[in-house]
């Protein structure tokens, strides 16, 4: 199997590794706690609170894992270049206006909190300059949009 690379900018890796840092230390210290509380409670098959305290462990170990993965993945993008060169790029801001109905967004690609460079809106958008009108293939229908401003 290949691993996908994971394009960041230094900003987006950090926020990540504090994100699993506060998962790995006090967030894992509390469920640990909750569980051995839940425990004194006493019968374990009729014990909700064990129940929601193991079920809770378990979200909080496989976004860990997550978190793990995507750092271990982690190619940082050299923003500086993406900058110079005018192009939208992972961490981009983008304002694009749709040629259909003239309404203007802005959007930030990005795979920490913004539009995905895997979507449908961020594969059409990387790679384009202003000016550039590009076809995004949603799942409801293609629409255009043209790309107005790139920034950082």
């Amino acid at each position: 199997m290949t691993e996908r690379a994971e394009h960041l900018t230094r900003a987006q890796k950090e926020q990540l590794e504090a994100e699993l840092a506060e998962l790995e230390g006090p967030k894992r210290a509390e469920v640990v706690q909750a569980i051995k509380t839940a425990r004194s409670f006493g019968d374990l098959s009729e014990n909700f609170e064990y129940h929601a305290a193991k079920n809770e462990q378990g979200f909080l170990e496989r976004r860990i894992t997550i978190l793990r993965d995507r750092l271990h993945r982690a190619v940082l993008v050299d923003e500086s270049a993406a900058a110079a060169s005018g192009e939208v790029a992972v961490g981009s801001r983008v304002t694009i206006e749709r040629v259909d109905n003239g309404e203007t967004m802005e959007v930030e690609i990005s795979s920490v909190g913004g539009v995905s460079p895997d979507s449908p809106l961020g594969k059409a958008l990387l790679g384009a300059k202003p000016g550039d009108e590009v076809e995004v293939e949603a799942p409801r229908g293609a629409w255009s949009a043209r790309v107005v401003a790139v920034g950082r």
